[in-house]
C-alpha cells in the first residue's frame, strides 16, 4: 500500500483524480500492463471495474435517492448478472464491509458517518478491482470510527490482496496502515520511502517539518 501526504494544496487529490482517469493528467499511468493515458474512453471503460475511488465526504459521495442495495449494486448494471446473482453479491459486500444484510433498505441519511463510509467501500468492492484509490476516507470520522475504518482496510487488504493509494494528512493513519510513502509538495515528489524510514530517517525538512506537527496533534 501506497500512501500519499502532503499539505492541502499539494496535489494529493489532483494526483489520484489523474490517475483514475477523471481529470486529464500528463505522463504515464501504467494499471496492469496498459497506459491509461493513451486509452480512448471506448478502450477504458471495460478497465475501469479494475480501479476504483472512494472519496473523504461518505454522505456527498452517496446518492441520497438511492438506497443501500442500489448504491451496492449500481456498478453491476452493465454485467451480465440475474438479478439473483446480484442480489448474493450485494450481500456479499455488506458482509465484507461488516454492515448487516438488514442496512439493504435503509438510506444515507439513516446511516452514521462511519456506516456511509462502509457502504461507499462496499459500492467499491463489489467490482473487484485491483487498486482501490482512498481520498482521506477517515478525515470526516471521529476517532474511534477512524480506527473501525483503519482495521477493516487492513483485513480487506489482506483478504483480498488489493492495491491501495491511500491519500491522507494523519500520519498516525500513515503508520497504522501503509507500507510506503510518498510525500508531495507544490505537486512535487518530496520523497518517497518505507514507512518506517520515513519516521526513522526523513529526506527533506518538509517531511521532517510534517513529522514533528503531526506529533502535536
Amino acid at each position: 500500500m501506497v500512501i500519499l501526504i502532503g499539505e492541502s494544496g499539494s496535489g494529493k487529490t489532483s494526483l489520484a483524480l489523474a490517475i483514475s482517469r477523471l481529470i486529464a493528467g500528463e505522463g504515464e499511468i501504467v494499471l496492469l500492463g496498459t497506459d491509461l493515458n493513451q486509452c480512448n474512453e471506448k478502450k477504458l471503460r471495460p478497465l475501469r471495474a479494475e480501479f476504483q475511488m472512494v472519496f473523504q465526504d461518505p454522505f456527498s459521495s452517496l446518492n441520497p435517492r438511492l438506497n443501500v442495495e442500489q448504491t451496492i449494486g449500481e456498478g453491476l448494471a452493465l454485467k451480465a448478472y440475474t438479478q439473483a446473482e446480484i442480489s448474493q453479491r450485494i450481500d456479499a459486500a455488506l458482509q465484507q464491509v461488516e454492515l448487516p444484510l438488514s442496512f439493504r433498505l435503509r438510506y444515507p441519511h439513516e446511516l452514521s458517518g462511519g456506516q456511509r463510509q462502509r457502504v461507499a467501500l462496499a459500492r467499491a468492492l463489489i467490482l473487484q478491482p485491483k487498486l482501490l484509490i482512498l481520498d482521506e476516507p477517515t478525515s470526516a470520522l471521529d476517532r474511534t470510527t477512524q480506527r473501525a475504518i483503519v482495521q477493516l482496510l487492513r483485513g480487506l487488504q489482506q483478504q483480498h490482496r488489493i492495491s491501495y493509494l491511500f491519500i491522507s494528512h494523519d500520519l498516525q493513519v500513515v503508520k497504522a496502515l501503509c507500507q510506503k510513502v510518498l510525500v508531495l509538495r507544490h505537486a512535487q515528489v518530496m520523497e518517497f520511502q518505507s514507512t518506517e524510514q520515513l519516521f526513522l530517517n526523513p529526506q527533506t525538512e518538509y517531511t521532517q517539518q510534517l513529522i514533528a506537527a503531526s506529533q502535536y496533534r
